[in-house]
């Protein structure tokens, strides 16, 4: 008797201690996982970040259009769990330079001023047509003299682009694209991604990536393909004019 209550409880010892071990595994891993994603987007606990997003232009009020509203619920989950505080701005109000805090650039270039003012900065490689006066060839990218144009609801381009620059050395993020639903695929891509990415080019590492949303007409922003990493060419000095169109 007194051996099988020896037993039972060395038994039991060995149960609670094992728990507590995978209990302090888990949440070891947790916070590890944790404290790269913070890493990731620039979001240590308490930190602030800024959502730069369009006016919709349809509305009296300043309201943000539906793509880019949802694009944005889809980070607010993210900043959440980083511990970090969000600020909703306008892309035609003044902001600070970049650095000093995380920023989510989303939208158009040709008509978000913010964002416009990223790609020529920061992507000198990338050219975004403006289009021409009946608005033919507006928002086609050219990057390392190919020309991506858009075929609306059929073949629409997007750039995912983690830069750092300024002082502060806080990413700002660029979901650049050509129509709307493309702004919301490539920050679904971001989130669904991030880890896989953060691995791939390093928690503080700089990237741009060239992605294809394939029959957003049926779709949505749920079919994408990356179609390159862009990073070199796209921070690259502008190319001289002359370009051949993406296959």
């Amino acid at each position: 008797m007194d051996d099988t209550l020896l037993l039972l409880t060395v038994a039991a010892a060995a149960l609670v201690v094992g728990l507590v071990a995978g209990w302090a595994g888990q949440t070891a891993a947790a916070r590890r996982k944790l404290a790269r994603e913070q890493s990731f987007f620039g979001l240590p606990g308490g930190s602030e970040c800024v959502l730069v997003t369009h006016r919709d232009s349809s509305s009296p009020h300043w309201s943000i259009p539906r793509h880019d509203a949802l694009a944005l619920l889809g980070l607010a989950a993210v900043i959440e769990n980083c511990g970090a505080h969000p600020e909703v701005a306008p892309h035609d109000t003044g902001l600070q330079g970049f650095g000093a805090r995380t920023e989510f650039c989303v939208g158009d270039p040709t008509a978000h001023r913010r964002l416009a003012a990223h790609v020529a900065s920061l992507l000198p490689g990338v050219a975004v047509h403006p289009g021409d006066e009946s608005g033919a060839g507006r928002g086609t990218f050219t990057i390392g003299g190919t020309a991506y144009r858009v075929e609306p609801g059929a073949v629409e381009y997007v750039l995912l682009a983690r830069l750092t620059a300024g002082e502060g050395g806080r990413p700002v993020f660029l979901a650049a694209g050509q129509r709307p639903v493309t702004h919301r695929a490539a920050v679904r891509h971001l989130v669904r991604n991030r880890a896989r990415l953060a691995r791939r080019h390093g928690a503080d590492g700089q990237f741009c990536l060239l992605l294809k949303v394939v029959n957003s007409q049926a779709y949505g922003p749920d079919v994408v393909e990356l179609v390159a990493d862009v990073t070199k060419a796209a921070t690259a000095p502008a190319e001289p004019k002359g370009h051949r169109a993406a296959a």
